[in-house]
């Protein structure tokens, strides 16, 4: 097999991608891969001034972008980015479900026990991590089941290997979303078309505004949990936006295209480390 063969197993050009969150760190970084792929990308995200900033960063590079309101938790609100999104491409080939996050009023803390955590912020983060994946899939699966073919890839988390400990109702979350990856995967599959593929990536510890301070001191020094990962991390370092784009192309592209309901975990050899 010729290498132009091979190059074409993970070919996108003229393909257009959802991303939910995405002006966020990871999934800025991915709508910037995308985009260099030939991926017509449309950047949705609650934040529209940076949605609508990052597509034109996207299309000053050549790309074909467009950014767009959109609240995961509100499937009026995805539907009506659905339309536009179709209005725009025609099409949707690409969804990468990158909404989520964590929120200190769901941590347990020396001061703030398990007992102590409110259940409007514990089920605020499990909505976003969940329904916030489960939402969109519907509306843009659909499109999808229509279309007989697509990719949903899913954003699940370290916590589904091993939960972490102090953030409960974030690794409950994420571990729902691996399940929930391997039941869409198989009723697209099943019912639709064995054309649409759905899988997960599992990041490893990234370094940014929501959990540096659970990390890094305040001088930049590891604080105890940060060591502990550290430690615990064969390859002994923190994530970078860079290392998910190797993963995230193949789970896109023809290279994987009977890879379906798996979670990839892209984490430095931490799931693998029982640390004895």
């Amino acid at each position: 097999m010729d290498n132009q063969k091979i190059n074409n197993f993970f070919k996108l050009t003229g393909q257009a991608a959802v991303v939910t969150g995405g002006a966020g760190v990871l999934c800025s970084a991915l709508c910037r891969m995308l985009s260099a792929e030939g991926v017509k990308v449309a950047v949705l995200d609650l934040n529209v001034g940076a949605a609508e900033s990052l597509a034109t960063e996207l299309r000053s590079s050549g790309g074909e972008a467009i950014g767009l309101a959109c609240n995961v938790l509100d499937k009026a609100s995805i539907e009506a980015a659905a339309r536009q999104t179709l209005a725009a491409f025609g099409r949707v080939d690409i969804l990468l479900n990158g909404a989520g996050g964590n929120k200190p009023q769901a941590t347990t803390s020396k001061e703030t026990s398990f007992f102590d955590l409110p259940a409007d912020a514990l089920r605020w983060v499990i909505d976003l991590n969940l329904m916030g994946i489960i939402l969109p899939s519907q509306v843009f699966g659909k499109i999808m089941a229509e279309q007989k073919s697509g990719v949903i890839l899913n954003f699940s988390s370290m916590n589904f290997y091993r939960p972490l400990t102090r953030i409960p109702a974030y690794s409950a979350a994420k571990a729902a979303v691996s399940n929930f990856t391997q039941w869409l995967a198989v009723d697209m599959a099943q019912n639709y078309s064995p054309n649409i593929r759905v899988n997960a990536i599992a990041p490893g510890f990234l370094v940014g505004e929501q959990n540096r301070r659970l990390l890094l001191n305040e001088d930049d020094s590891l604080t105890r949990r940060g060591q502990v990962i550290i430690d615990h991390t064969p390859m002994g370092r923190f994530q970078v936006p860079e290392d998910l784009f190797g993963t995230v192309l193949w789970l896109l592209s023809p290279a994987s295209a009977l890879v379906t309901g798996i979670t990839v975990p892209i984490d430095g050899g931490f799931s693998a480390n029982s640390g004895v």
